[in-house]
C-alpha cells in the first residue's frame, strides 16, 4: 500500500514527504514551456497525510493563508461561480482569472467579469446543468455530486462502503466554457473500520510551490468536513498528481523552504453541526489550533 511505501521511505515527518518532491524536480526535473512559462516538470508524485484526530496537514515550512484557502472551499460547496463572493471576503485568488482581459483571451466574451463559468463548484453541485451566468438560481438543476455522497455516508453500511463515492470537475462537455479548466479534478471517499473516512484525490497539473500546498489544505478540510457533518471520523487524504511542476523563477525561493525544517501540523475542531445542507458551515465554525509555521515566501502566481 502506498502509505507502506512512505514509511519506508524514512519520512520523519509527513511534510518532508512534499519537501521530496521538491527537491527531485529541482535535481531531476525537465524543462518543459507551458501555457504560462517555462516549468520544471515531472510526472506522477504521491503523498498520504494522517487526519486522525483533527490532525490538520497544512505545511509549516512557510506560512498558509489557510482562512484564504478555505473561504474558497466554502464557496465551491455552495456551488458558486461569482468570484465577487470571494473578493467581498478579500480572498483574491481567483482574480486573474476573472478578468475581462483574461476572459476574453478564453473567448468567453459572454461573461461579464468576475464570471467563472462553470468552474468547480458548479460541477460538484450542478454537473452537467445548462450555464447560463454565475446569477442564476440553479436548484435543481444537473447531478449534485456532493449531496449524492453525504447521503450514501449517512446511509446504511452498504451505501457507507460504496466505491462509487466519486465526485468529479472534470467534464469534457463545458471545459471551454470554464474560466479555467480543473486542476484538481476527481475525488473519492472510502469508509473503512466502520466509520474511518479517508479521501483520494486526482490532480491533472499541480503548481508545486504555490497550489500543491492549498490542494493539500483544502481536501483535508473537505474531508474532515464532510466526516464531521455525516458522523464520521476523518481518516487520511491520499494525494495523487500528474503533471507535477515548479516555475522557474519558483526554484530560488524553494531552495530557501528546503532549509527550513518542518514543525508540527496543527489540529482542526469544526464547532457545532448544521442539520441542513453542508453548505451551511461558515468561516468561523472552524478553529484552527496550534498552527506554528515559519515565515511567508513570495512566489508569483501564475494564471
Amino acid at each position: 500500500m502506498l502509505r507502506n511505501l512512505i514509511k519506508k521511505a524514512g519520512y520523519e515527518h509527513e511534510e518532508d514527504q512534499y519537501l521530496s518532491v521538491i527537491c527531485d524536480l529541482i535535481a531531476n526535473g525537465c524543462a518543459q514551456d507551458g501555457r504560462n512559462g517555462t516549468t520544471i516538470c515531472d510526472i506522477g508524485a504521491a503523498m498520504v497525510f494522517s487526519l486522525d484526530g483533527g490532525k490538520l496537514p497544512l505545511m509549516t515550512t512557510k506560512q498558509l493563508a489557510w482562512k484564504t484557502c478555505l473561504k474558497e472551499l466554502l464557496w465551491f460547496i455552495k456551488g458558486s461561480t461569482d468570484n465577487e463572493q470571494l473578493t467581498r471576503q478579500k480572498c483574491y485568488i481567483w482574480n486573474g482569472n476573472s478578468s475581462r482581459d483574461y476572459l476574453d483571451s478564453r473567448g468567453l466574451t459572454q461573461l461579464k467579469e468576475n464570471d467563472l463559468g462553470p468552474v468547480y463548484g458548479f460541477q460538484w453541485r450542478h454537473f452537467n446543468g445548462e450555464y447560463v451566468d454565475c446569477h442564476t438560481d440553479y436548484s435543481g438543476v444537473g447531478v449534485d455530486q456532493l449531496a449524492y455522497i453525504i447521503n450514501a455516508l449517512k446511509g446504511d453500511e452498504t451505501s457507507r462502503h460504496s466505491r462509487r463515492l466519486v465526485m468529479t470537475a472534470w467534464n469534457p462537455c463545458q471545459l471551454d466554457a470554464m474560466a479555467l479548466p480543473p486542476c484538481h479534478l476527481l475525488c473519492q471517499f472510502h469508509v473503512t473500520g466502520g466509520d474511518e473516512l479517508t479521501c483520494t484525490m486526482y490532480q491533472r497539473s499541480g503548481d508545486v510551490g504555490l497550489g500543491v500546498p492549498f490542494n493539500i489544505a483544502s481536501y483535508s478540510f473537505l474531508t474532515h468536513l464532510i466526516a464531521h457533518h455525516c458522523g464520521l471520523k476523518a481518516k487520511e487524504f491520499v494525494y495523487y498528481l500528474g503533471n507535477t511542476h515548479i516555475y522557474d523563477d519558483h526554484v530560488e525561493p524553494l531552495k530557501e523552504q528546503l532549509n527550513r525544517k518542518p514543525y508540527e501540523f496543527p489540529t482542526l475542531e469544526i464547532v457545532g453541526e448544521k442539520k441542513g445542507d453542508i453548505s451551511d458551515y461558515v468561516l468561523e465554525d472552524f478553529v484552527v489550533k496550534d498552527y506554528v509555521c515559519h515565515p511567508t515566501i513570495k512566489m508569483e502566481m501564475r494564471v
